[in-house]
């Protein structure tokens, strides 16, 4: 099995109805979210709170060829394709989503100094959306500014659906943003450690996975630059 996940700049109605019509009955395609991208830390009442013309898609495939053919016979696949996507190699899954729960908790482990790729995956209680917005936008401004991250962003599906995605240089440096720690150039390094805490006291989702990956390859350039470290 493959992973990936794709950035694209798309007309708003492309992307409108790529939200209204999820992808399903694609051959070789296990699940997918699609989204629109957020800006990481933008205000709640903003543009960059619900990108329209940023589609966001994150997919599991039963091989590589399977990934490839949508790319190139798909409609949606064909819009895809003239993005940015990566090719993922799935490692490790925390907390469980129903549609990714077949995922193991360990399938492998990454070296501390290799790159490595986070995505979080989340279905919102809506009542507890005030207290995840109050309890999130530092972690989302922690993890956008930090120094270790090539790529940082958030993606939103209406209305409960909410998602990150972060490339960072080496699993230690993001195990150290998770567990708070830092050389001394991060500023509040603890926010992601005390939104944890608060999560655990009362959870602001129905479900809630975080699953690590590694890159396997890179397609395409998003706003004009590779992401992948190195």
């Amino acid at each position: 099995m493959v992973h990936s996940f794709h950035l694209v700049q798309v007309p708003a109605r492309t992307g409108a109805r790529a939200l209204a019509r999820p992808l399903r009955d694609v051959p070789g395609l296990r699940h997918a979210e699609t989204m629109v991208t957020m800006r990481l830390g933008a205000p709640v009442v903003s543009p960059d709170r619900l990108q329209l013309r940023r589609l966001a898609v994150f997919a599991a495939w039963e091989d590589e060829g399977a990934l490839q053919r949508f790319l190139e016979q798909d409609q949606l696949g064909r819009e895809l394709a003239q993005g940015w996507h990566v090719r993922l190699e799935f490692l490790r899954r925390w907390g469980r989503v129903r549609e990714l729960g077949d995922l193991p908790e360990l399938a492998g482990r990454s070296d501390p100094a290799e790159p490595v790729v986070a995505v979080t995956l989340a279905r919102m209680r809506l009542p507890e959306v005030p207290r995840f917005v109050h309890w999130g936008r530092p972690v989302e401004r922690l993890v956008r500014d930090h120094p270790a991250t090539t790529l940082a962003l958030a993606a939103f599906r209406p209305s409960r659906t909410v998602s990150t995605f972060s490339v960072w240089r080496s699993a230690r440096e993001m195990t150290g943003m998770v567990h708070g720690r830092t050389d001394g150039s991060v500023e509040a390094p603890r926010r992601h450690a005390d939104a944890m805490v608060e999560r655990e006291r009362r959870d602001f989702h129905h479900e809630f996975t975080t699953l690590r990956f590694r890159p396997v390859s890179e397609h395409g350039t998003w706003e004009g630059r590779r992401v992948l470290p190195g």
